[in-house]
This record gives structure tokens, C-alpha cells and sequence, in this order.
């Protein structure tokens, strides 16, 4: 029976890239699929288009590229190796350009093709009444507004692997969606088959987020230890024509996958397990079982589905005003009153200078920046942090600036003081039906 092994390459667009060169070297893998959209991510990435219309693609796509395209498409054994990713954010064809590029200085003659269509902005412009789920209306956001992006499913990853593409960039692709896509045309899966679907949806779910199913934001020490963290392995799948998977790793590479990291990320971002909507199906996530059949190799079963929803998500990015923030530390006897001191003079001299605020935290990090205040013992450092969200930049500036000034003007021992102004690109939803979604592959 024919297996198809499938790695994740990244969980987020920072993420590490030493463990997927050793995926790609080490893994004998099929496909190394690179995850690195949020939410936030592609409207910060269309923020950067609109002033640099090459720009608004991930910013290490070009490093990452060069460390793993020299094994894209050697044959090891019966295997090809091929990369889909969707770091092509808020510029898939930009992105395309560029992986095409340090390919030719690499040498390489590989096929690089671009899925888009996720790019809904316009088709939303039309429609100024749609609400979103933040209770807005699209046209009350007016010049605001900066992205709209729709969650793509496999359809258009598929259509670029007929197209025997070696690299695939996406946009906008629902996570699951870029590790079910290769299963589908692998298989011939059926985009009606919702079992299978279901199957191949748990696998990307499980691989999506990288480190963290081998043993990443799963360490406690003491509770749950986790052997070489320094060196986390990232995980690889295991997956037969009917969908079931052994999840895995490259042996020898630090981390741990186990039955309890695999249900962690089992539950991780799921509101309602027998219903997980995606674009390709509705998976049933509700009777999914793991079982440890060696170090490091979890079998995953269960997971079955049914037919997939007839709307699309669409995250919506738009402009929502400035944070202005200030820090400044306190140290040794006395360290807390200090900067509750601290504090109190800040939040009044900004009342009394006038800084129109929408918002504004001031908390003591270490002492109640969580979870209120809790701790009884007063530490002998601690650091106060205060940030406020005002509607204009130079309101927004004030605040830090008043935190610095506590050198001279507030309570003895303040050290270390730092302030920083970031634009608000804000994120909320919408659905929008499928009919109005064309995906399709450009090169």
C-alpha cells in the first residue's frame, strides 16, 4: 500500500528553520509543507504591499528557499520532494518571483506556481452593508479598511500539483488545507469523499502548528518533561491511501511526540470538536483516539466527516488607531510601592495633560500584569508597563513619553526605561459564499 509522508516545515512565520532543513535532508519526505499565516499576519502583510507593491510576502520566504530548495525534487528512492506554503501572504505572486529567483542562483531548474484568489478586497468594496462579526459594517471603516482575505481549501493546490508545480505559494489557504491538498491528489481522494477528507483534514490539524505536536508549548518541567528542546524536531505524517496517519519525527531530533502531545494539539484552536469547519469539509474530530505504538510514533484514528460549508471565512483587516507604550523597572527594598507610585503619577499626569485615550492598561509586570494581584511577597524587581490605544499618532506618543520622564519626575531607583509607538491593524470576520471565491494558479 502505497504511503505518502508529509512534513511541517513551520507553524508560524518566525519559526525556526533548522528543523525543516533536517526534515528535508533527513525525512525522506514527499511533500514539506511550510505554515506561516495568522489572522493578523496577511493584513500586516497587505499593509507592506500597499506601500511596496513587490513587498507583502513572508520575509524569510527568501532564506528558507534557499535551505531547502536544493532537495526539492531529487528523487530519494521512489520520492520526490515537493514544497507547498502559503508564505506567499499578501503577494503569491511576488513570492513565486522570488522563489524563482534563488532558485536560478542556486542552479535549479524547479517549477514554481502561485495559487491566488483569496484577494477579496474589491469584490467587498461593492458591498458596503456586510456586517462583520464585530458588529461593524464594511463601508462604516471607509479608507480604514486594508485587507479582506478568504480561506481557500485544497482546489487550487491540487490544480498546481496536476501541474506537476515543485513549489506551490499560496495566500490565504485554511491551514489543514495545505497538508489535506497533497493527500487529495496523492490518493485521487474525491472532493465529495468526507470521510477521507475528514482523515486527511485531522493530519493537517495536527501538523499545522509544527513544533508544537513534538513536544513544543507543551513542556512543564517536572510535569511534562521534553528531552533537547534546544533541538525540537519537527513532525512528519505517515498516511495511507484511507487516510489514517502515524504522526512521527526525524529520529535522533530533540522534542518528544507522544499521545499527550497529539491531543494538546488535537483541541488547540477547536470550538466544537464534531464540527471543525474548514473549506474542504465539516470534520468530526469527536471520536479521535492516539495510540503510542513506539517512541516517538503516535497513531491517530477517529476522525471522519461530511459535507463541507457553502460560505467562506473572510478575515477582514483594517486600521484601528495607535499603541503608545512605556516601561520603565524598579529594583531592590521597596520595588513594588515605587512602581505602583509609578504608576499612579503616569495615569494622572495623563488625565491632566489631556491625552484622549480609547483604551489603557497600566500593571506592575511580575505582580499583576495576568492575573490581578495575586502575590503576597513583594519582589525586589519588578516593572511597570503602561499602554493605551488612542484614535492619533502623536496622542499615542505621548504616553511612552510620559513614562521616560519618570526618570527625573518620579519615584527614586527607576532604571531601564523604553517606549515604543506600533499602528493598530485590527482583525474581524465575515462569511462570503463560495460562488463569489475563484481560486486558481498563476505562474
Amino acid at each position: 500500500m502505497k504511503t505518502l509522508r508529509i512534513g511541517s516545515g513551520a507553524g508560524y512565520s518566525g519559526d525556526r528553520i533548522e528543523p525543516a532543513v533536517e526534515l528535508a535532508e533527513h525525512g525522506d519526505l514527499d511533500y514539506l509543507v511550510f505554515e506561516c499565516l495568522a489572522e493578523r499576519t496577511i493584513a500586516l502583510a497587505q499593509q507592506v504591499r500597499i506601500s511596496d507593491p513587490q513587498g507583502g510576502y513572508d520575509p524569510l520566504l527568501s532564506e528558507r528557499m534557499r535551505r531547502v530548495l536544493p532537495f526539492v525534487g531529487q528523487l530519494t528512492g521512489r520520492r520526490r520532494l515537493r514544497v507547498i506554503t502559503n508564505m506567499g501572504a499578501a503577494n503569491p505572486i511576488a513570492a513565486t518571483a522570488e522563489v524563482r529567483r534563488v532558485a536560478s542562483e542556486l542552479g535549479l531548474n524547479l517549477k514554481v506556481l502561485a495559487v491566488v484568489g483569496d484577494d477579496v478586497l474589491e469584490t467587498l468594496r461593492q458591498q458596503p452593508e456586510q456586517l462583520l462579526d464585530n458588529g461593524q459594517t464594511l463601508g462604516s471603516l471607509g479608507e480604514r479598511l486594508i485587507s479582506a482575505n478568504a480561506y481557500l481549501g485544497a482546489e487550487g493546490i491540487i490544480d498546481a500539483l496536476r501541474a506537476d508545480a515543485d513549489v506551490v505559494i499560496t495566500g490565504r489557504v485554511a491551514d489543514p488545507s495545505l497538508f489535506l491538498a497533497p493527500q487529495m491528489f496523492e490518493f485521487g481522494w474525491a472532493f465529495d469523499d468526507w470521510q477521507r477528507l475528514g482523515r486527511g483534514t485531522l493530519v493537517g490539524h495536527l501538523l499545522e502548528c509544527a513544533g508544537q505536536v513534538s513536544g513544543g508549548y507543551f513542556a512543564d518541567p517536572g510535569f511534562k518533561d521534553v528531552e533537547d528542546l534546544a533541538r525540537l524536531g519537527f513532525p512528519l505524517a505517515e498516511i495511507d491511501s484511507d487516510g489514517e496517519a502515524l504522526i512521527t519525527k526525524v529520529k535522533g531530533s530533540g522534542g518528544r511526540v507522544s499521545r499527550a502531545t497529539c491531543i494538546e494539539q488535537l483541541i488547540y484552536e477547536i470550538h466544537d470538536p464534531a464540527a471543525y469547519l474548514t473549506p474542504d469539509v465539516c470534520a468530526d474530530f469527536s471520536q479521535v483516539a492516539f495510540v503510542e505504538e513506539a517512541v516517538d510514533r503516535v497513531r491517530a484514528h477517529g476522525a471522519t466527516g461530511r459535507s463541507r460549508p457553502e460560505q467562506l471565512k473572510v478575515s477582514v483587516g483594517y486600521l484601528d488607531g495607535w499603541i503608545g507604550e512605556g516601561q520603565m523597572s524598579y529594583g531592590g527594598p521597596g520595588a513594588v510601592a515605587r512602581a505602583q507610585l509609578a504608576r499612579d503619577v503616569v495615569l494622572k499626569r495623563l488625565e491632566l495633560t489631556g491625552v484622549p485615550m480609547q483604551e489603557v492598561r497600566a500593571e506592575l509586570i511580575g505582580i499583576d500584569s495576568l492575573h490581578g494581584q495575586r502575590s503576597t511577597v513583594d519582589p525586589w524587581e519588578v516593572r511597570l508597563r503602561v499602554s493605551a490605544r488612542c484614535e492619533e499618532r502623536s496622542d499615542a506618543v505621548r504616553v511612552g513619553n510620559e513614562v521616560e520622564t519618570l526618570y527625573t519626575n518620579g519615584p527614586s531607583g527607576g532604571g531601564g526605561a523604553s517606549k515604543s509607538l506600533r499602528q493598530v491593524v485590527a482583525v474581524a470576520s465575515l462569511l462570503l459564499p463560495r460562488s463569489r471565491v475563484n481560486p486558481r494558479i498563476e505562474s
